[in-house]
């Protein structure tokens, strides 16, 4: 598996004042606010949960008793405590939280690389509302195909949770701006250059086969919402040029003919 660790920033003339922010608030959330992820009640309470998107109810959710489909046997689920907010609202709150220290670390180090560089092309608020509303549309996009292909009505009430969806925003508006930009990835033991638009592209071949093996299982492969994944991707490809209207990218961008 290909992990990226350093990509080209020769360009970027703006500091990217917005990311390092959203890292923040990431990091203070997970330490202050999640307890180092010790905290379940906060997280179930402004987490993602499909069934409160669906239902719009941010009630407490009793447990059931589930037959399994495969094996037959009686599985009580767990019960959900009410949200102080609105459902609506989690799909938000949910995209600054963590699951553990491995989750946090991983998606804060992709918004590092890849964040800065969308920020200088599209200016501080307009990434700040780019990132947020491809977030938005990645827990959508994992709750829509945990409704329509979970194999069991307790996967509705899994929480989801983490900034990967608005990041894989992110790097579907990378791979259609700055595709041959260089990025230092690591490949076991040895750290190499290779273009973005392989290093990105061969990520999201990676989620989409994933993906697809979710969907034929009907449950999440080991927690990973990969819907999420490819839902942020492909709403960071359409509106990365939405955003860019009105706004013209800087000469160092364009090439120039001698």
């Amino acid at each position: 598996m290909l992990f990226p660790i350093g990509d080209d920033n020769q360009g970027r003339t703006t500091t990217p004042v917005v990311n390092y922010l959203l890292i923040a608030v990431n990091v203070l959330v997970f330490v202050f606010l999640q307890g180092l992820g010790s905290n379940e009640k906060f997280t179930y309470e402004f987490s993602t949960i499909p069934e409160r998107i669906v239902t719009g109810d941010n009630r407490p959710i009793p447990g059931r008793l589930m037959i399994e489909p495969i094996t037959g046997q009686a599985v009580k689920t767990p019960g959900v405590p009410s949200t102080p907010i609105s459902a609506y609202l989690t799909l938000i709150t949910s995209m600054f939280m963590h699951g553990g220290i491995a989750h946090i670390f991983g998606n804060m180090l992709f918004l590092f690389i890849f964040g800065d560089n969308i920020e200088d092309r599209l200016g501080h608020l307009r990434y700040l509302i780019f990132y947020l509303v491809c977030g938005v549309l990645a827990g959508l996009s994992h709750v829509f195909a945990t409704a329509l292909f979970a194999s069991d009505a307790s996967s509705l009430l899994v929480p989801s949770l983490g900034a990967s969806g608005a990041i894989s925003g992110v790097l579907g508006a990378y791979i259609l701006l700055f595709p041959t930009n260089r990025v230092i990835v690591l490949l076991g033991w040895f750290a190499m250059p290779m273009p973005a638009f392989i290093a990105i592209g061969l990520w999201f071949v990676f989620q989409l086969i994933s993906g697809l093996g979710v969907l034929g299982s009907g449950s999440q492969a080991g927690g990973v919402a990969y819907a999420a994944h490819i839902g942020g991707f492909i709403s960071g490809l359409v509106l990365i040029k939405v955003f860019e209207i009105g706004r013209r990218p800087p000469d160092r961008y364009y090439e120039r003919e001698f």
